[in-house]
């Protein structure tokens, strides 16, 4: 029997009394991000990992979920197993259909190793650019997976600082598949919405085949306030970017936890208070349809899907064309 690791100093574990939300989730909620963790003595962590957590395993994650009105779950392979998928692959298996996979793979991956995570459910690969949580693999590498996931229908998961978008839109937009990015690519909330940095970030979203996930705005804070205590308006300083990016991309939105909420330092919030957020962000019943339903549907179980068909990549593209030169032409 192996010695289990222990936690990261300071790290701080998933809310263990999630409070019950007030804002009721429609039927059919899909949680679009959400990982588990182990448990470490069934699924050892990657010895290449850049944090030891606490356990957080499926059956935690299926409690949460019931808990919240959810009804579907997405979940991402953690960084803290690597590239070994057997926990997110074992969850989604369990879920009995109610759950889809987004993996992390190496060039090398065998497509009948390919083949077994699509059966299992996975719909898609997370390329993780953050320095602080893996080690950056070579473009020509994540080039090389995306073109081997393209035949399968699946999707690349972006996770990155917006302030490194501008070097790293072109390898982007060259990708042969959908994209999603995590947690609205990060934007800086001490800076304007209407800034130059998420203006970029926008643009780069109108002009390529992009979801954006609208998620983690305790990761994205600054002024808060936190999502605990009852309190009911959290996180103001991050709710103009959301709103922003729902307004303008309605049918290109996801929503998810974040559960259990990885590498958090400064509090980890109260996930129903996370779903309470929701409506600040998504003010009318019919972008929160889209937002929590329809698109994750689309995106995900797109045999069950039954919300309005996105438009052609082509027509997005002339649409953010016409848009463009309208704004350059107004007197």
């Amino acid at each position: 029997m192996s010695t289990l690791s222990p936690k990261t100093p300071g790290w701080l574990d998933w809310y263990r009394a999630p409070s019950r939300p007030r804002f009721t989730l429609p039927s059919g909620t899909v949680d679009t991000h959400c990982h588990v963790f182990g448990p470490q003595a069934e699924f050892p962590f990657a010895p290449e990992r850049k944090y030891t957590p606490c356990d957080g395993g499926k059956e935690d994650l299926f409690a949460l979920r019931d808990h919240l009105g959810v009804s579907r779950n997405v979940l991402v392979q953690a960084t803290c197993h690597g590239a070994d998928n057997s926990a997110m692959v074992d969850a989604v298996r369990a879920a009995g259909g109610r759950a889809r996979g987004v993996a992390t793979v190496r060039p090398d991956i065998t497509d009948r190793e390919l083949r077994e995570l699509h059966e299992a459910g996975v719909r898609g690969v997370r390329f993780n650019f953050l320095r602080r949580l893996v080690d950056t693999s070579p473009k020509e590498d994540l080039a090389t997976i995306a073109a081997r996931i393209a035949p399968l229908g699946w999707h690349v998961v972006l996770y990155f600082e917006s302030a490194d978008l501008p070097e790293l839109a072109d390898f982007f937009g060259a990708l042969p598949t959908p994209l999603v990015i995590d947690h609205m690519g990060r934007p800086d909330v001490t800076r304007p919405v209407d800034g130059p940095e998420f203006t970029g970030f926008l643009r780069f979203v109108a002009g390529n085949d992009v979801w954006v996930k609208v998620t983690c705005p305790e990761r994205l804070t600054v002024t808060g306030p936190a999502a605990l205590d009852g309190e009911r308006h959290a996180y103001t300083d991050v709710v103009p970017f959301g709103r922003r990016v729902v307004e303008e991309f309605p049918d290109r939105v996801l929503w998810g936890t974040d559960w259990p909420h990885p590498n958090l330092k400064s509090h980890m919030p109260d996930d129903g208070l996370l779903v309470d957020h929701i409506p600040h962000v998504a003010p009318t019943a019919e972008q929160r349809r889209r937002l929590l339903v329809d698109n994750p549907m689309r995106l995900y179980w797109p045999e069950e899907a039954t919300g309005p068909a996105r438009p052609a990549r082509s027509e997005e593209r002339e649409e953010a064309e016409e848009a463009e030169e309208a704004v350059s032409s107004a007197p």
